[in-house]
């Protein structure tokens, strides 16, 4: 494998990792709700899920899922159930209109657990980032190389892009509570949000492959 492969590689899972999606949008919440130091959890969260999913692509069972319609409609529907739970209760949470009214005190309470696996879960909420593995792969494969450790430069890609991209997001969403402090917009901020996830599981559920 070339470094120009690696390179083409790397930018390709950037540029698909680096929009805006259910991850990324938690990568802001997070960001904005608990600062960057903390949410470093969340990115753990995220990134774990990723090497998985980059890992059971690598290893050729992305195939099976892609082969199976039982297996991707119950990973997609599972998504599109907690994504709609997610932005349900932010939509509806009562006493947290103002985005910018103890956050710091939010940043104390929330367990490091829940962050964890509230992004580990979104990030798996997705069966695309499988079947996109599985796409890209093969084509920076080289069979005349060990596969093994081609495989392992591949996953390790991807998992640190994943890392890059969700941090980007969390500081700048500490950047944006900056801005947004005593500004009408921060008072629906949690509902804009939270109709944004409520709008990504509608459209993971009646999406196609």
């Amino acid at each position: 494998m070339s470094l120009e492969f690696i390179a083409i590689f790397t930018l390709t899972v950037f540029l698909v990792s680096i929009i805006p999606g259910p991850s990324m949008l938690l990568a802001l919440t997070h960001g904005m709700y608990y600062g960057a130091r903390k949410s470093l959890i969340s990115a753990l969260g995220s990134v774990t899920v990723t090497f998985i999913q980059s890992l059971i692509s690598v290893v050729g069972l992305g195939a099976v899922l892609l082969a199976s319609e039982t297996a991707f409609l119950i990973i997609k529907w599972g998504g599109a159930a907690y994504l709609l739970y997610m932005g349900i209760t932010l939509f509806l949470a009562k006493g947290n209109s103002e985005l910018t009214e103890n956050h710091s005190q939010r940043r104390q309470d929330t367990p490091l657990s829940r962050m964890f696996w509230q992004s580990a879960l979104v990030a798996a909420s997705n069966p695309k980032a499988i079947i996109f593995f599985t796409a890209v792969f093969p084509q920076f494969i080289n069979p005349e190389a060990s596969f093994l450790l081609q495989s392992v430069i591949l996953t390790l890609i991807c998992t640190l892009v994943a890392f890059v991209c969700f941090m980007l997001y969390v500081v700048s969403g500490e950047k944006l509570i900056s801005l947004l402090s005593g500004s009408v917009i921060s008072r629906y901020f949690q509902k804009v949000i939270g109709g944004t996830f409520i709008g990504s599981g509608v459209a993971l559920a009646f999406s196609n492959r």
